[in-house]
Parts: structure tokens; sequence; C-alpha cells
């Protein structure tokens, strides 16, 4: 039987969404600069608007939509059937369909173009040959925007040195250092939850087809590969039948959204956001798909509660540098078993605690890990938490995200791939939500 998901919704959860008090986040120490951005999720939540854009999202049906469509039985008897074509909680409960999906995947890859397809500044240049100054001409920064981002871009003569760090020469078909890569985020399912399942299918192509261009003009040294950056198992505001408040994507939904990224030859990024579940317990399901050549691994601490024991979405959740360890030797093994390329490992961080004991770490020549700054905010608050929690304890790679709607909503311009660049180190992996 299928049935909808209570959402996040600060109106069910504790009296802390009524007493949290923002004033008390507002110092300057860096110390803080956690907090403030604990604070600012969670007066996002308050302010009902928890599932728009921001990393707190939930896309099961609304008691409010309930309501709304009490009167049309036949719409949501459809609508729930839908959703239940595209996810599930628990390991039995795929339909055959899905095995036969499974074979498709592995039936057309000997077809598929060797390679990632890599998008050079000279063709960048001929894809924005429409584009004007008038994009740059409503570029305006304010003054502490200006300032933050000059102090982190001007030389630090400690952690400079820290940069780039010392690895292993690249194995054949790594995508790192040589390469950029730009993606798309979210899930086709939902509007709310990110940019890949906000836009038709097509529109949203050409929109990354044009910001992977923007990237590849504003530095020609670094050739750059699209992607698409699925989130197939998602953090959830109920428990679920299991308990674990998170929600399986059926594998025929999965392949659907790899085939979009086969079709444009980009590389294709899987999301685990664990609930109160764990990384060992989530990823094996998914080796299916990464043991093909362009599948890619990202896991979100945000939303692991099992340590705090917390509902997704009621507090920042955290992972210890040995659950990552443990994702970066599961990928080594089907890498060297299967004889693939280096995979790449994205670990999204925008606090200290979300990953602890991060310089332990590890990457090896078939594992690359990215430490990607995936907070919402104003400029200022970007560039201060990529210096404190992915500059100051470098792990190996660096990667930055963008927010189409929640770093636009108080009228400061989206940050440009020019503005990105000035901080050092540059961020190879780039996400848009």
């Amino acid at each position: 039987m299928i049935r909808a998901v209570d959402p996040l919704d600060p109106r069910s959860g504790s009296s802390q969404f009524e007493q949290f008090e923002l004033s008390r986040f507002t110092a300057s120490s860096r110390a803080t600069r956690g907090d403030r951005y604990e604070a600012l999720r969670l007066r996002h939540l308050v302010q009902g608007t928890a599932s728009t854009d921001g990393n707190t999202r939930n896309f099961s049906l609304s008691s409010q939509m309930i309501r709304r469509t009490a009167s049309r039985v036949a719409i949501l008897i459809a609508l729930v059937a839908l959703l239940g074509a595209g996810c599930y909680d628990r390991p039995n409960a795929a339909p055959a369909a899905d095995k036969q999906a499974k074979g498709d995947i592995a039936g057309d890859s000997a077809a598929r173009p060797a390679g990632p397809r890599v998008i050079t500044a000279q063709e960048a240049t001929r894809m924005l040959a429409a584009d004007t100054a008038k994009r740059a001409a409503a570029l305006k920064r304010t003054h502490r925007d200006s300032v933050a981002l000059a102090s982190m871009t001007k030389p630090d003569s400690v952690l400079d040195r820290l940069w780039p760090v010392k690895t292993p020469a690249p194995l054949p078909g790594a995508i790192f250092p040589e390469h950029r890569v730009v993606a798309f985020y979210g899930n086709p399912l939902s509007k709310k939850m990110g940019v890949l399942g906000e836009y038709p299918k097509d529109q949203m192509l050409s929109m990354l087809d044009y910001e992977a261009a923007r990237w590849a003009k504003a530095d020609p040294s670094h050739p750059v590969i699209p992607a698409l950056h699925l989130i197939a198992t998602v953090a959830q505001g109920a428990p679920g039948k299991n308990g674990l408040y998170r929600l399986w994507m059926r594998d025929s939904l999965v392949n659907e959204v790899y085939s979009w990224a086969k079709a444009r030859r980009a590389l294709f990024f899987i999301d685990v956001q664990v609930g109160k579940s764990n990384v060992p317990a989530e990823l094996p399901r998914l080796r299916q798909f990464l043991e093909h050549p362009d599948v890619h691994l990202a896991i979100d601490p945000e939303f692991a509660m099992a340590t705090s024991g917390r509902v997704p979405g009621t507090k920042i959740g955290t992972l210890d540098a040995k659950d990552v360890n443990w994702a970066v030797d599961f990928l080594d093994e089907i890498a060297r078993s299967k004889n693939l390329p280096p995979k790449i490992l994205i670990v999204h961080r925008f606090t200290r605690n979300m990953v602890t004991n991060a310089p332990t770490i590890r990457f090896t020549p078939h594992v690359q890990v990215v430490m990607d700054m995936d907070g919402w905010g104003p400029p200022w608050l970007k560039f201060d938490s990529y210096h404190d929690y992915v500059k100051a304890e470098p792990v190996q790679f660096t990667g930055f995200k963008l927010f189409f709607h929640n770093d636009t909503k108080t009228g400061d311009p989206l940050l440009t791939p020019d503005e990105v660049l000035r901080l050092t180190p540059r961020p190879l992996y780039i996400q848009y939500q």
C-alpha cells in the first residue's frame, strides 16, 4: 500500500522553532559562523519555506496539499501512484520493472561514446555568443561582500602553503585536477529540491550547458565536464515503516536520470541522505550504478541524524571521518575490481561539526575526494565558510555550491564564475541547486 509521508513541518516539531532567536548568532567571530548558518537555516524553516530551495528539503505530500485535493480523490490517487513509481523505503519493495531497467543500463554501455563530454573555452565562446553585458551590468555587490571577497582572496602565508594537497599522479581517466565539473542538483519528482527537477528536462539540460560554458570561458585552463546530481536517498520528516527517516528512490527513476546524463555524455552523481540510518547500510544497494565508469557518489552529513537522534531538518546532522573513509574504501574496491577510472566522492559541508575529524579523511589513487561548501546565504557568509571549513582543513579537492533562489532571495546577484574563481584554492566541483 502506498501512503503519503508527512513532510518536514516546523509546526509539528519541537518548540525550538518558536523560541529560536537569530540575534544570538550575530557575533562576528569565526567560532560562531557555523551556528549562524544553522540559525539562518532554522529561520528558513520557521518562515515556512524549508522546502523552497534550501538544503533542508522533503518532497512528500504535505497535509495542506491533501486537504486541498480531498474533493478530488481520483486525482490524488493518481498522484500517489506516480510518486510510488519513483520511490520506496524498503529493500524488497522494488518492482519487477526495476530489474528490467537494470538490464537497460548494462545493455547499452557498449554503445555509449567513450569518455565524458568536455566543454573547452573555444566551444564556450561560441555557446555564449548571445550573452551580452546585461548580466555584468546588473552585478552589484554590497560593501561587506566586496570586503569579504577581497579578504578571502588575498595571500595567506599559512593556509596557502597547504594547497594544492599533495596527491599521487592521477590515474588514466581521472577527472581532477585537469578538469572542472559543473553539476545540476535535485530530484525530478520535486520542483523544490533543486534545478534538476524545477524545469522540464530539455530546458534544464540547456541551462546546464549554458552554465558549464560560462565556467569554461572563465577558466580556459580547466575544460568543463557537465554533470547531473540526483538525490537518490532522501531524508524525511517522518520515520517510514523502517523508522530510518529516509526514502529510497526506485531504481527505475535513477536509471531515467542516468539516461539523461548519458545522452549528453555528462557525469552522473548519486547523492545519499542517510537520515537515521548510516553510510555502510545505505551504500551497497547503489553498487549496481557505481559500477559504471561515469557514475559517482555524494554523501550529505546535513541529514545524518544517528548521532543526535533528531528528526532530519530540525538540526544539522553530522558524519565522522570514519564514515567518509568507509565510502572511500567502498568506491576504491569497486574501481579496482571493475578496472574503472577513479571514482569521485563529494562530501557536503558548511559547518565544522558536519564532518568531524576531517583531517583524517583518506583518499586513494582510485578515489578522488571533494569537500563541497554547500551552504546558502549572502556572499560574505559563503566566502567565510569556504575559508573556515574547506580551505582551513585540506582533504584533497574542493567544491562550491550556488543556489539559484536561496543565494539571491535578499537581492544579492548570484555569484559569478569569475568571482568564485578568485578563491584559493579554486573549486573544481561546482554545483547548482
